[in-house]
């Protein structure tokens, strides 16, 4: 039972049941996420991570990721968990040099195994893109709960093409 005088409300009286409310007077800048620990790249082994592209500004479909398959497209980057989309996207433009022109759109999306049904999910993180300062390009693997073991799926846009509208994801 609540006190008398918690929020402006007095107990209820024996018999009555009544629904109460507390506000939070909270604010989203007082709520402080868990700070990421820093990583000491020099004495922090890397891991391996598995990231598939498209070019056509479209993640791949989850089925592509049934039964052991992959889609062929992949790339393997051994980087830490405090690696920026930033910095991956210039590890993937190293690799494809279409994708190095400038206004290229990259949409990072992390594929994972689905523990309360059979097959994969997939979460859109952000994105980035060439020759642009964007507001995504500092966020982290860590800050976005990438475990390891899961894969990375980046669909590349070309310039002069818009990416598709978001909510993109079809799902499977």
């Amino acid at each position: 039972m609540l006190a008398a005088g918690v929020g402006g409300q007095s107990e209820p009286l024996p018999g009555q049941w009544r629904k109460m409310a507390v506000e939070s007077r909270v604010t989203q800048e007082e709520i402080k996420k868990e700070p990421e620990k820093p990583i000491d790249r020099e004495k922090t082994c890397p891991l391996l991570l598995r990231v598939f592209t498209t070019n056509n500004g479209r993640h791949h479909r989850m089925d592509e990721f049934s039964r052991g398959n992959v889609p062929s497209s992949e790339l393997q980057i051994y980087t830490w968990m405090d690696a920026t989309l930033k910095e991956l996207t210039s590890l993937v433009k190293e690799v494809y040099p279409e994708a190095r022109k400038k206004g290229t759109h990259f949409n990072f999306a992390i594929v994972f195994t689905d523990i309360k049904r059979p097959g994969y999910r997939v979460k859109e993180i952000g994105s980035t893109m060439s020759g642009r300062k964007g507001t995504d390009d500092s966020m982290t693997l860590q800050s976005q709960k990438f475990q390891i073991g899961d894969y990375l799926d980046i669909a590349i846009t070309p310039p002069n093409r818009a990416p598709p509208p978001s909510g993109r994801m079809r799902p499977y």
